[in-house]
């Protein structure tokens, strides 16, 4: 019963779906491209371009096209004569203005009528006595107004609109730094799933082995036992160490497999998409060089402090920009307008009437009650604390490596050990082994050596990974771009 369990494990291998075999490089490109991070901040990218290119928009003519309809309710009213106290000498106030005008134009008229042969008629208004001296006004206006025109501006001198560009190019510059994060947190976290795996499936060779050996013992055994060379007790311990075996065969195995989800899922894959990995943690051991525990590893390239660089930038000219409020600007302007003013909706009857215009607008600041030199101080004071930020991250990050490298020291020498353990713990087993073959040691020291030497490979794997993991976080820490290290 308990020997057919590996035949189980075996046929359900077997059974499943062929996997697509990758690499850790090839695991790596995956996510790169279809990680929904990496993707979102690609598009930030784009969309901060787009915003640049929008600042300098600012720097081109600005048209517009106006239309408008008013229909009045109530005309205005026009007086043209003074009150009753001021018509003295024969209509003075407004008509007397009006007469004094009108007079030498009519001569001038006059003059040009004669020699034509037209006889020259004058327009006389009616006038009376109430006319002179009446309070009643004359409503002016129409009933519909009709107004369209284009409009254009374009700034010549603004110093503050100049240095706004500046701050949007670093805007693009901030969202190409955290998209090189997102890359930098991607490749680290492809590389721990990927260890992860490689850890599960080096565990589970060992309980593999473990169970394989427990299974020959107890063939063994029932053989001795058979044979009256070994006592029940032993056979009862034999397939006691079998069916102790089988829990660790099935959690090794169940271990990749969530291994596996999870690389998958750091890789934007499918979760259903059959997949394993290429290599074998024993392979990397040859990576565990002393040599990186002795390079000095600066902080230029990571990218937080990046990230906390480009704002210090754009805060300085925030604060330069702030001070250009002070200096004045100059525009040009441009307005082309057509008015028509009517009583009814014959539109085919309507004259219009043509105004427009170009001219400079100068504006000088003078006075804001204080609310640029408010403005001025609260952009000091951040920048202020984006440098104690700063400083602080700095010694985080500082702390980071060399918790890193503490770790990475620790799995060389703790590897160093475990294979120095290993070799050891192999020969014991083999003795013991040979030895209770033959009859001349106990099945309890057998399983002492088993025991020994599934904690001496499980160690020697555990360094590698804890090396290997320590190594990735050292290396997203200090900004080593993935294309750099290749």
């Amino acid at each position: 019963m308990l020997v057919a369990t590996a035949a189980t494990l075996s046929a359900a291998a077997d059974s499943a779906q062929s996997p697509t075999v990758i690499s850790l490089d090839e695991a790596l490109q995956i996510a790169l491209s279809n990680s929904p991070s990496v993707r979102i901040a690609d598009k930030e990218i784009e969309r901060a371009n787009f915003a640049k290119k929008g600042s300098y928009a600012s720097l081109f003519p600005q048209i517009n096209a106006t239309g408008a309809y008013q229909r009045t309710i109530k005309k205005q009213v026009m007086y043209m004569g003074g009150d009753d106290d001021d018509s003295e000498g024969g209509g003075g106030g407004m008509a007397g203005m009006m007469a004094g005008i009108l007079n030498p134009v009519m001569y001038h008229i006059e003059q040009l009528y004669k020699g034509t042969g037209v006889p020259y008629v004058p327009y006389v208004p009616e006038t009376t006595e109430t006319s002179s001296s009446s309070n009643e006004g004359i409503t002016v206006g129409r009933w519909n107004t009709f107004n369209g025109g284009i409009s254009a501006s374009m700034p010549l001198i603004n110093a503050q609109l100049w240095k706004s560009i500046s701050i949007s190019g670093d805007d693009v510059e901030l969202a190409v730094e955290k998209a090189r994060s997102s890359r930098l947190e991607m490749v680290n976290q492809v590389k721990q799933a990927y260890y992860s795996v490689l850890l599960a499936k080096e565990a589970n060779h060992v309980f593999q082995s473990v169970f394989d050996n427990a299974v020959q013992n107890l063939e063994l055994t029932q053989k001795k036992y058979n044979a009256s060379k070994a006592s029940e007790l032993d056979l009862a311990r034999a397939k006691t160490t079998v069916a102790n075996a089988v829990p660790n065969l099935y959690d090794s195995a169940n271990s990749i497999d969530l291994a596996l989800w999870q690389l998958k899922a750091v890789m934007g894959v499918n979760l259903d998409t059959a997949i394993d990995v290429k290599d074998s943690l024993l392979v990397y051991a040859g990576d565990m060089s002393p040599e990186d525990l002795r390079k000095d590893f600066g902080l230029e390239g990571n990218s937080s402090l990046r990230q906390l660089g480009i704002q210090a930038d754009q805060l300085a000219k925030s604060i330069q920009m702030q001070k250009y409020a002070y200096l004045p600007s100059l525009a040009l302007n441009f307005s082309y307008s057509l008015n028509a003013m009517t009583n009814d909706f014959n539109f085919s009857e309507y004259k219009w009437t043509p105004y427009s215009f170009v001219g400079l607008s100068l504006n000088i600041p003078i006075f804001s009650g204080g609310q640029r030199s408010y403005g001025i101080t609260q952009s000091k004071i951040q920048a202020q604390e984006l440098a104690i930020q700063r400083e602080n991250a700095e010694r985080q990050l500082q702390i980071a490596i060399r918790q890193s490298l503490g770790t990475m020291e620790t799995a060389v020498k703790s590897h160093e050990s475990a294979l120095d353990a290993l070799e050891s713990a192999q020969k014991a087993y083999d003795i013991a082994a040979k030895s209770y073959e033959v009859g001349r040691s106990t099945l309890t020291d057998l399983d002492a050596a088993q025991l020994a030497l599934t904690q001496a490979q499980l160690s020697a794997s555990q360094a590698i990974y804890n090396y290997l993991v320590a190594k990735a976080g050292l290396e997203s820490t200090i900004g080593a771009d993935y294309t750099a290290q290749q």
